[in-house]
């Protein structure tokens, strides 16, 4: 029994990989992780950047579809397409065995959606049309134009991953538009699923540049402290709103629990402890998905125990010293969503400038 068979078994929560390459889809490094205990897969546009254009895996696809008159994005949403059917399909016996839980794939949006309500309803539901699989999980970032399409992509029918969290107060949103998009349809609830997708790390990175800049001892002293907590408060939001007559009416319908998960959960600071984000944030009805280096670290030395909520008046504390101190969260969290809609579509405008480049390098041979 591996630690990452154990964080199931024993704790509750799932560890997904953070990672998609179509050479491990095809040569069986992707099932080797399931057979190791991965659980489910998560993507997104800076994960096919490097994929798709620091290897040659995707050359003669690209090709073809070029050939055959596909502009250079469509090329690149038929490769992703491609990828994530195909891991769909690894996935499938952990999704089957598990009743649904587990086993999921997620694809997200076109970035540059992230703040047109009308636009991100329309690709999640154009993708889960074009993915038609059980196991597909469509992100839809949670910014304040996602939720009415996270409420609507729910009230369909469909399962979405909400990424770009980092506040408890959007969190609550997230979990209002899934619960009221539950409550919408018609039809069986069993069949709908979510998770919301807590970054964490990055809270880290933000804080602690604040926390730096302030320079005083108590300030210095808070470091390293803030993303757990911030965590920790969101797996309590969860389990107060995943309680209650009104849940209680939905899961009688058959719904799920809307599950949190973990994101940008390896260190960015060498001088934390490479598990330092899966170690202190496992608890039942989670997700933790984890870069191959962390999952491997995990793996070799990672504590499997409860920690998530087991000190939940510390975490309160430590988000009441860092507002002492001046740190403002709303405002950090603000940032972070910010800087974070940025990145992804940076990424995805500099993935379809390479892969341009390449077009015209395979016009050319």
């Amino acid at each position: 029994m591996t630690n990452l068979l154990d964080l199931y078994e024993k704790a509750g929560q799932s560890p997904w990989l953070d990672n998609l390459r179509r050479d491990w889809i095809r040569g069986g490094e992707l099932a080797g992780w399931v057979e190791r205990g991965v659980r489910g897969v998560t993507s997104n546009p800076s994960i096919f950047q490097k994929a798709m254009t620091g290897r040659h895996d995707y050359d003669e696809e690209l090709g073809t579809l070029l050939a055959a008159g596909s502009s250079v994005e469509d090329a690149y949403w038929s490769m992703v397409v491609t990828d994530i059917e195909e891991s769909l399909a690894v996935l499938r016996p952990v999704f089957d065995a598990s009743d649904g839980l587990d086993g999921f794939v997620s694809v997200e949006v076109a970035p540059g959606l992230a703040r047109d309500t009308q636009g991100t309803t329309a690709a999640a539901l154009d993708l889960h049309r074009r993915i038609d699989e059980p196991n597909l999980y469509v992100k839809i970032p949670g910014t304040a134009e996602g939720l009415p399409a996270i409420r609507q992509v729910i009230a369909e029918g469909r399962s979405v991953n909400i990424p770009l969290l980092f506040g408890l107060a959007r969190y609550d949103e997230v979990i209002e538009a899934y619960l009221s998009g539950l409550e919408a349809h018609q039809g069986d609830l069993s069949a709908v699923s979510s998770v919301a997708s807590f970054f964490v790390s990055r809270v880290d990175t933000e804080v602690d540049k604040r926390l730096e800049a302030i320079g005083t001892e108590a300030a210095l002293a808070l470091r390293g402290k803030a993303a757990v907590a911030n965590a920790q408060l969101a797996y309590e939001l969860f389990l107060t709103r995943f309680s209650g007559s009104r849940w209680e009416a939905l899961a009688a319908r058959g719904a799920r629990v809307q599950r949190p998960l973990w994101a940008s959960t390896s260190t960015k600071n060498p001088a934390y402890p490479a598990t330092l984000y899966v170690d202190s944030l496992i608890a039942p009805d989670t997700v933790n998905t984890m870069p191959e280096a962390t999952l491997d670290e995990f793996d070799a030395s990672g504590t499997v125990a409860r920690t998530a909520d087991a000190d939940l008046a510390g975490a309160r504390r430590t988000l009441d010293d860092l507002a002492d101190a001046g740190v403002d969260l709303d405002d950090v969290t603000r940032v972070l969503e910010d800087e974070g809609v940025a990145s992804f579509g940076a990424a995805y405008d500099e993935l379809l400038a390479s892969l341009e480049t390449k077009a015209s390098e395979l016009a050319a041979s």
